[in-house]
């Protein structure tokens, strides 16, 4: 049995060289999983760090520049020059001649009115003056007539006073060497006394006379004047009541309703004058501590023009929260301007001449303060803290936390503010 034992081979001593062979090959297994787990460590953060593709991102460099504080509000551009035409009579529409947006020259008609009433108060004018003139005329005849009969009055009387006076004297002399009694001479004293008074009262009635025509013409005359006057205004009612364009223009609005009663001083249309605009500008009174007369604005008309202006007048009422601002435009007669035109306006309420400034964009939120931006160093881009300052719709000013010649991403990147640093592909 011991033999049957020593002889079977899977009881004989293992090679040495090859236990030495298995062990190398057991450290060279563990040496490489080592080495692969110390490459996955050292490389594998780097091939799962976020990144964003340069195509997909714009960006902007912090360059010295003015920067200008301001408020966006809507605008509309309208006639600088707009006329109302309101009716000078109470009177009802007849027909409209003209619609709006039609072009007119100047003398153009526009609407039809009633005029017979105008009409009638110029007859009714005219009538009355007529009367006045002929009442006065009447008043001269009948001072003529009166006078001519007082004056014939007067000269008899005048005679007769000259008569009894003579016939005084007679008297006197004849009572001297005692013709005539004491009697006789004292009544024809008295006639002639009687004489005087009469011929006294016919003067003072022909002054009385001459007072009382000329008072009664003045009066007649102020009435004259007055109704001239009112014939007049009743005449240029009239002519106003032709609604003519008086100048050249587009017709904006006109009274809708034919047959419809008009009352006097009643809107009746209205006509732009196209050669020059103006802006109404309207902001949220959020704003109003922040607004004034002669602040500049900039006017946007499209992607690549703009219209400077100020601030001409701040309309005093607040409706619904909105004030409304009148602009005026330096250049009144733009080509690009047309009424109605919506615009983007910038009031700017403050201006620094020199000022870090970087190009506006969706990268920051919010207003002057602190915020969070992505600045490029080689083909990484690092969150940075910045503070803003004033700002215009175009550019913020950097108050602190970049220099001259940074380059910043200012495009969206909220969805990688989590993180201190992207990478650039």
């Amino acid at each position: 049995m011991d033999e049957q034992t020593s002889s079977n081979p899977m009881d004989r001593p293992v090679d040495p060289t090859f236990l030495r062979r298995r062990r190398l090959k057991r450290i060279a297994a563990s040496a490489a999983g080592l080495g692969a787990a110390v490459w996955l460590f050292l490389w594998l953060p780097g091939l799962i760090r976020p990144s964003v593709d340069a195509d997909r991102i714009r960006t902007a460099k912090v360059q010295q520049g003015p920067v200008e504080e301001t408020i966006t509000a809507s605008g509309t551009i309208v006639p600088e020059f707009e006329q109302v035409l309101f009716s000078p009579i109470d009177t009802r529409l007849l027909r409209i001649l003209e619609k709006p947006g039609a072009v007119l020259e100047k003398g153009q008609p526009i609407v039809e009115l009633d005029l017979n009433g105008a009409r009638l108060e110029v007859e009714r004018r005219e009538e009355d003056l007529a009367l006045k003139r002929n009442r006065r005329t009447q008043l001269e005849l009948d001072e003529r007539q009166r006078l001519s009969d007082l004056e014939t009055r007067l000269r008899l009387k005048k005679l007769d006073l000259r008569r009894l006076q003579t016939r005084v004297g007679q008297y006197v002399e004849l009572q001297g060497i005692g013709a005539v009694s004491q009697e006789a001479l004292q009544q024809v004293q008295l006639e002639a006394q009687r004489t005087g008074i009469e011929l006294q009262q016919i003067e003072e009635d022909r002054r009385n006379l001459l007072e009382s025509t000329r008072a009664q013409v003045e009066a007649l005359e102020v009435e004259m004047r007055t109704l001239e006057r009112e014939g007049e205004e009743a005449r240029r009612r009239l002519e106003r009541a032709r609604v003519l364009a008086d100048r050249n223009g587009v017709l904006t609005a006109v009274s809708p309703v034919v047959g419809a009663p008009i009352r006097q001083g009643e809107e009746i249309a209205r006509i732009a004058d196209l050669s020059s605009f103006r802006a109404d500008v309207t902001v949220s009174d959020l704003h109003a501590r922040r607004l004034g007369t002669a602040l500049p604005v900039r006017l946007r008309i499209d992607e690549e023009s703009f219209v400077s202006g100020r601030v001409a007048r701040i309309l005093p009422t607040v409706d619904n929260n909105i004030i409304t601002l009148e602009v005026e435009l330096e250049d009144s007669a733009h080509a690009l301007l047309r009424p109605n035109q919506r615009v983007d306006a910038y009031i700017v309420t403050a201006r620094k001449d020199r000022a870090l400034r970087l190009k506006r964009g969706p990268f920051i939120r919010g207003g002057a303060g602190l915020h969070e931006v992505f600045v490029i160093r080689g083909g990484s881009a690092v969150k940075t803290e910045i503070r803003t300052g004033i700002a215009s719709f175009e550019h913020y000013e950097v108050v602190e936390g970049l220099l001259e010649g940074d380059e910043v991403i200012i495009s969206s990147m909220k969805d990688y503010l989590h993180l201190d640093e992207v990478q650039i592909k």
